[in-house]
């Protein structure tokens, strides 16, 4: 066929000027949304065994040297040619005949990579801001004033840097919705002029407080459009740093989560650094807290060996935090407080049908840096919920509840399934591939025409009906695998990935994805060289994933749908689709599906010099791997959150204008009220005119 390229590559040419060579992200992002996790030692130091150790061992054995030449198969016209190109080439089609039509939904102009400072939309789409940071959610909230900013506004108004988004249809009501909303973080030189921040001020902290958590709020749509307006709804609500949360499963009341406030170990208050999340089928919201590390002050004070060691796998490093809050709580003090931070680090779920409902804090879904948690329900009323741990050379995780779900809808259903993720199995996941002793960190595509491979869930934890739980892992006990999971993942040879983000399930297929953003460690001196799921060193651009799961048992299939990047550099795969064709994406994050079963990946942190965006990618037949990019942010900003239905798409704008010299004194963008206004993090509805 005639071949009518897309005029969306990008050159990666001036990656090199980046600190690392990976992410866009400015250096003030990374200090206040991970506490600087890239620049830090990688905490899994663990010597467990990864699938590439088994390779080098058997060439070893051979003779063979890794990284020397091996012989190069032939291959058929439409295999591994369109991943294996040179850098000038990488344009080979996947086909002679014509496409077939794109599927519905996806017939729209791709959006070319830019630079501005503006949500940019394909052609014959509207857009609108639904809601600001700061404006009112619950009543008696004031409306927004920069300059006279209170702590008390705050806990009455949207919280900063909103990241998943999750859209509730009211019943009753055809254009109604709950609007729940996550805020991972603050940003404090972009929340106050002046800020000092070795000398933060105690209104400026309790702001920034009040700032994380999550927000619920009722928003009414239009007939004919996709705008969506906030409503002072009954159902309106916002959850802070503060809010009093109840933790349940096999860690609640342990040891290792007493402290003065609450020596129960029972509840806990506040959240902070919710990434994504998920809608359950029951009606509720699934909210991963992430990068909590960076919260909590003078490890460096510890002397306990064991302790010591547990705060270094969770990143828990140094003196006083970034944020200095604790000068002002000393529960953010671990030489006063050092069970705190374990009471951070869960899976939450918050009912928003009951503004009075305490938020739940999911200890048998184990402890770590969750980048959110989703549901598959099997066909027997299975459940299974999926995470990742957002952090270079983590694992992938599952729990498999032993409840079955209630089916129906209303108060009484609801109450039954809130339960259902507090008994069941927590499983770490182990991958091996088809073609191992052929990847040698260059990317290039084995002569198998795909990256693929089987793979295993091995069980951490079992949480009986009562509560309690049994640890399936040699030398720990079941409260320790709850608390410390990271742990029990080292101690079983869990495979070490490139920061697994996002895991969703297809609801058409039931395959599941797995967005695993970047890994620029990958390969270096004393780390995990490339294996066939993780294929390049130094990666900076990462790759999607795609489980075929069989999800109540241990066993599943996986393959590498897309390996992110250029698609005119050699290292890059689009599903064996022709890379002419498609427009250029890096450091994918968040996943979410279309009705029609079509992927939707956001990214966040570009590494091809261009801002993050949304993108759509064909999952079957002969446009497999086809990705158009659909939107993109303001520069700074990050793309979170997409939901995507027939009528609109939402996306949550996180962090405009956070680039490095920038801050509320010099700002480097006025996303988006414009002219001098300060940028605001804000979610965008788009719809098709």
């Amino acid at each position: 066929m005639t071949t009518i390229p897309l005029p969306l590559i990008v050159s990666d040419k001036h990656a090199a000027h980046r600190h690392d060579g990976s992410s866009s992200r400015s250096s003030l992002t990374c200090k206040y949304k991970c506490g600087d996790a890239c620049f830090h030692e990688v905490p899994n130091t663990s010597s467990s065994e990864y699938f590439g150790d088994i390779v080098k061992t058997a060439m070893t054995r051979r003779g063979i040297l890794r990284g020397s030449a091996m012989a190069v198969l032939a291959v058929g016209a439409t295999s591994a040619l369109a991943a294996c190109g040179t850098e000038d080439s990488g344009t080979a089609t996947t086909a002679s005949a014509t496409p077939t039509p794109e599927p519905r939904g996806l017939d729209f102009t791709a959006v070319a990579p830019n630079t501005e400072d503006a949500v940019v939309v394909p052609e014959g789409y509207e857009q609108a801001v639904v809601i600001r940071w700061g404006d009112p959610v619950v009543e008696g909230a004031p409306a927004f004033d920069f300059d006279n900013q209170t702590s008390a506004a705050q806990e009455k108004q949207f919280g900063f840097n909103n990241d998943f988004a999750g859209l509730l249809p009211i019943d009753g009501s055809s254009t109604e919705y709950l609007l729940v909303v996550n805020h991972e973080y603050t940003t404090e030189p972009f929340l106050f002029t002046g800020y000092d921040a070795e000398n933060p001020t105690a209104e400026q902290v309790a702001i920034g407080l009040a700032a994380h958590g999550l927000s619920v709020v009722q928003v009414a749509g239009e007939n004919g459009s996709g705008k969506l307006t906030p409503q002072m709804g009954r159902y309106n609500r916002r959850i802070t740093g503060s809010t009093e949360f109840v933790l349940t499963g096999p860690a609640a009341g342990s040891d290792f989560l007493k402290t003065s406030a609450d020596p129960t170990g029972t509840k806990v208050f506040g959240t902070f650094n919710n990434c994504s999340g998920g809608v359950t089928p029951w009606g509720t919201v699934l909210s991963g807290e992430e990068n909590i590390n960076q919260y909590f002050a003078n490890a460096e004070s510890v002397t306990d060996p064991v302790v010591a060691e547990r705060l270094a796998r969770y990143g828990v490093e140094g003196a006083a935090s970034e944020r200095k809050w604790e000068r002002f709580d000393k529960r953010f003090d671990l030489a006063q407080e050092p069970n705190e931070v374990n009471r951070f680090g869960w899976v939450v779920e918050v009912n928003p049908w009951d503004p009075t409902a305490a938020p739940i804090k999911h200890t048998a879904l184990g402890r770590f840096k969750h980048e959110a948690a989703t549901i598959h329900v099997t066909d027997d009323g299975t459940v299974v919920a999926y995470s990742g741990d957002d952090e270079r050379f983590d694992y992938m995780y599952k729990f498999v509840s032993s409840r079955k779900m209630m089916q129906g809808t209303g108060a009484a259903a609801l109450r039954s399934n809130v339960t259902l993720l507090d008994a069941g199995t927590l499983y770490v996941a182990k991958l091996s591939g088809d073609a191992p002793d052929q990847i040698d960190g260059s990317g290039k595509l084995p002569t198998t025409g795909q990256f693929a491979g089987k793979g295993e869930w091995i069980p951490l934890l079992r949480t009986g009906e009562d509560g309690r739980g049994e640890s399936l892992v040699d030398g720990m006990s079941a409260e320790e695998v709850a608390v410390f999971t990271r742990l029990a993942g080292d101690k079983v040879g869990a495979t070490k990935m490139d920061r697994p983000e996002d895991f969703e399930p297809n609801p058409v297929t039931g395959k599941v994805y797995v967005a695993l953003t970047n890994n620029s460690n990958r390969g270096t001196e004393g780390k995990a060289a490339a294996d066939e799921a993780n294929p390049r060193d130094k990666n900076k651009n990462g790759q999607v994933l795609e489980l075929d799961d069989d999800h109540a048992g241990t066993s599943f299939t996986w393959n590498l749908l897309l390996v992110c990047g250029d698609p005119a550099a050699a290292d890059t795969y689009f599903g064996g689709f022709d890379k002419s064709q498609v427009s250029p994406i890096s450091c994918p994050d968040n996943l979410a599906f279309d009705a029609d079963g079509n992927l939707w990946v956001s990214t966040d942190g570009n590494a091809l010099d261009s801002n993050d965006g949304l993108f759509s990618v064909v999952l079957d037949g002969d446009r497999r791997g086809q990705t158009k990019q659909f939107l993109t942010v303001p520069k700074g900003a990050e793309t979170c959150g997409p939901i995507v239905q027939e009528q609109r798409v939402v996306v949550s704008v996180q962090h405009p204008g956070e680039e490095d010299d920038a801050s509320a004194d010099a700002p480097a963008s006025h996303w988006p009220d414009g002219g001098d206004s300060q940028p605001r993090p804000s979610v965008v509805a788009v719809w098709k005119v």
